[in-house]
């Protein structure tokens, strides 16, 4: 059974979504059937890094919204983050485009460790308050996942992995799909969002007992 999940390091759900994917899969009887794909999805592609701009002033320009208006919003998803285990630093987010983080997630799929690097990055960028753009930060990261230092900012210097990532976003346009964590259990059914472990659970049971009716 493969789960196809699409995700961005910048978004909280996903990261939340992920721990309750987690301890779904946990529960299934036939974990060790199950092979985890991670995909790249960039929810603005054309955001510019900006270390100076915290993350309220950023939703406060992006929804049109007060400054206090948004800090609040943030706090709940930071609640609904501790829930499952997640310690949120929101006042340290750094505002910074994703894709190099993206790159490195395929540079890592291509090793086995899809899953280690958007473990990492999503801690780095909600826990730690790093930049997820900056070069020596995610030679940092990748370090931790058993990467040379020099092998990932030669490689993110470049071009490379790039195609990667806008594979995985055209086949999510084809697929429809507009948000993000978005899951796709062997490529029949979606679930959308970061939906209790209960719900996961019950997906995973219902396409195990229709791929294997014995």
């Amino acid at each position: 059974m493969t789960v196809n999940i699409w995700s961005d390091i910048r978004c909280p759900f996903c990261y939340i979504g992920k721990r309750k994917f987690e301890q779904a899969l946990e529960q299934f009887e036939h974990k060790d059937k199950v092979e985890v794909v991670w995909r790249s999805f960039e929810l603005d592609p054309y955001l510019k890094t900006d270390p100076e701009k915290n993350l309220y002033e950023y939703f406060s320009e992006i929804k049109g919204m007060p400054i206090e208006k948004a800090r609040e919003m943030n706090q709940h998803v930071a609640q609904a983050a501790k829930e499952v285990g997640i310690n949120f630093n929101l006042e340290d987010v750094v505002i910074a485009n994703s894709l190099k983080a993206h790159r490195l997630i395929q540079m890592s799929i291509a090793k086995g460790l899809g899953g280690q690097a958007e473990e990492a990055l999503f801690n780095a960028h909600f826990a730690e308050g790093k930049n997820i753009d900056d070069l020596t930060t995610l030679a940092e990261i990748g370090a931790t996942l058993g990467f040379e230092v020099e092998e990932v900012i030669k490689t993110l210097s470049s071009d490379a992995f790039t195609d990667e990532v806008r594979r995985d976003e055209a086949e999510a346009g084809a697929l429809g799909i507009r948000g993000v964590p978005f899951f796709v259990i062997d490529n029949k059914y979606g679930v959308s969002g970061a939906q209790s472990p209960e719900v996961f659970l019950q997906t995973l049971k219902k396409s195990w007992q229709e791929q294997n009716p014995a």
